[in-house]
């Protein structure tokens, strides 16, 4: 895992070196082990690398073939890398490095634009055609890869990070009202292409772009799970579909320990991880190292759930460590995740994810991760409540339990000249549960959560928070061929006994009762649940900053409510809205956006 960078001209004119060279520079954190650049006429790239499958100079990137006139760059892990590269020298390609970002490149120049068709993994590509002056981007099904594009003057740019794109300069930096409004609205979900500037867009998962010579700009969707029942599963019972999600899960972990150095998971305790824990110690893994982070108890909050991960590890006799943190100075963590972020996240989840990130590099590169497995298959409250309304009542019944405000809260928050489409977010909703392709209403609210929401928060979070220390994240619930059966999978039996009812089944096969019929659990940082004290005062001095008054983007008489009573204003999910408010001008703040 890695970050790259790059720019074609539009203009005429060469490529600005520099400014790629600027852009991969800020991404030392995520490519701590390498770096490089490629230029020719009006296209340059530049990339930064994290060693993790063939650890030697050969690949090293940018990877450039003088065979066939290519040049790229690549972000992430195939893991079906070694059967693609057979493949292709029985086609007649031959290999420099033992590494799968070559693959990449010579399996674009087999399939062309059809080669993301063939690759089984997480990724982000920028593939440059040196005779055509073809630029081509693209992006994996489930977005697990970041990639950032910008309009410049005379220029396009992309990064695996937006502050990256910053640094390249040019950049419009003034918000974008309608991505503003998602911000505020759908649960601080800003989906792609938008992002909260209005000068860059995300290309959108499971996206291919090609930017032609002449400056035409095409894009393809290249996957697009459908969440109904497909004829040869009719008959399935639900054994059959336990026993078929259970392989496909097992494959999935599998794939996720290629590598050349150790791969780990992070463990807390959870239905999600310890499964993943459990089908690599039945597949034959020994002393596996396990992460697992907890924070002191303030109050009547707990902070920790050792008491699962410590009997998973013990189960399981992994190498395990627990990371405990003391209450101590959160703001320091916290002002670290901030800068972190490529787009501003409420969640206080960073600031976990960044200090565990942090102890986990000191002994590895690479973890597995749970993510994904409740938007997958049915872990959240507002499901069961889908399950019950037909298609006509899904989207009040979805909006219900994941909206943040409508559009007349929208319209008690924001200044008026920002107040340009309040009612933008339950637009896109209505059209993606309008979309054909789910066959029930609550089909309709796991594609949105799996397609769109997965996304842009939890994905992107751990991505930024990980990567942030270098470390490769990865997440075999996201392996797109056990997303594809689970997307076929009665949603009945995903949601039963509470949420996640088949996957608590097939764990029952591997794991202690006790991990499975626990509360759901999250990463709890019981310093940061409410705003009180130190953070609430550097919630304060982030809306009353010059910059913030500047800019100008909320209604004043509101924000001093909120300060006056920092707690009392909850989402329907107990988000707390004055923090929402003070993370996005920390964001803009901390990243120099005026």
């Amino acid at each position: 895992m890695c970050g790259l960078a790059g720019e074609i001209r539009q203009d005429g004119s060469r490529a600005d070196v520099a400014a790629v060279e600027r852009m991969a520079a800020t991404m030392g954190d995520r490519g701590p082990d390498g770096s490089g650049s490629w230029s020719n006429g009006p296209t340059a790239l530049a990339h930064r690398r994290l060693k993790i499958i063939d650890l030697s100079s050969a690949s090293d990137q940018p990877i450039v073939d003088p065979v066939s006139g290519l040049a790229g760059v690549f972000n992430g892990c195939i893991y079906n890398y070694r059967e693609l590269r057979e493949e292709l020298q029985a086609r007649g390609h031959c290999f420099f490095s033992q590494g799968d970002s070559e693959v990449v490149v010579k399996a674009y120049a087999e399939w062309g634009t059809d080669f993301v068709d063939h690759l089984i993994g997480m990724f982000a590509v920028a593939i440059a055609e040196r005779d055509s002056g073809r630029l081509v981007l693209a992006r994996d099904r489930l977005g697990i890869k970041p990639l950032y594009v910008a309009e410049v003057p005379g220029a396009v740019r992309f990064a695996s990070t937006l502050p990256a794109l910053l640094a390249g300069g040019g950049v419009d930096t003034d918000l974008d009202s309608v991505a503003l409004a998602h911000y505020l609205s759908f649960h601080s979900v800003v989906p792609a292409p938008l992002t909260i500037l209005r000068g860059v867009r995300k290309l959108p998962p499971a996206t291919v772009r090609v930017f032609e010579p002449e400056g035409r700009i095409h894009d393809r969707l290249y996957w697009d799970p459908v969440f109904s029942r497909h004829p040869d599963h009719r008959d399935w019972s639900e054994r059959d579909w336990q026993d078929a999600l259970m392989e496909s899960l097992r494959t999935a972990v599998r794939r996720r320990m290629v590598a050349d150095v150790p791969v780990g998971v992070l463990l807390s305790g959870g239905l999600d991880s310890s499964l993943v824990v459990a089908l690599l110690a039945e597949g034959g893994q020994h002393d596996l190292a396990t992460f697992s982070i907890g924070f002191e108890t303030v109050a009547d909050r707990v902070g920790d759930e050792f008491v699962y991960s410590d009997l998973v590890a013990r189960t399981f006799e992994t190498d395990h460590h627990r990371i405990e943190v003391a209450t101590g100075d959160l703001i320091t963590p916290l002002r670290a995740a901030v800068h972190a972020m490529s787009e501003p996240m409420v969640s206080h989840d960073c600031v976990a994810f960044h200090l565990l990130s942090r102890n986990v590099r000191e002994h590895l590169s690479v973890v597995q991760s749970g993510q994904g497995a409740d938007e997958i298959l049915g872990g959240y409250h507002w499901y069961p409540p889908l399950a019950a309304v037909g298609r006509e009542q899904a989207l009040d019944t979805y909006a219900r339990a994941f909206f943040d405000r409508d559009a007349a809260g929208l319209a008690r928050v924001l200044a008026p000249e920002l107040l340009v489409d309040p009612s933008a977010p339950r637009r896109f909703v209505a059209e993606h549960f309008d979309r054909p392709g789910a066959h029930t209403a609550a089909d309709a609210g796991l594609r949105i959560d799996t397609t769109v929401m997965l996304i842009d928060d939890p994905v992107k979070r751990v991505d930024n928070m990980t990567m942030a220390h270098g470390l490769e994240a990865r997440v075999p619930f996201l392996d797109h061929e056990f997303v594809e059966l689970a997307a076929g999978c009665p949603p009945e039996l995903k949601l039963a006994q509470g949420g996640k009812g088949i996957l608590k089944e097939i764990g029952r096969r591997v794991l202690p009762w006790e991990v499975i019929d626990r509360p759901k659990g999250y990463f709890p940082v019981p310093g940061l649940t409410h705003l009180e004290g130190p953070l609430l005062e550097l919630v304060r001095d982030a809306l009353h900053a010059p910059e913030a008054k500047r800019r100008g983007l909320f209604r004043a008489d509101y924000v001093d409510a909120l300060l006056r009573e920092p707690n009392a204003e909850l989402t329907p999910l107990r988000g707390n809205k004055l923090w929402q408010l003070g993370l996005l001008e920390m964001w803009l703040q901390t990243h120099g956006i005026r």
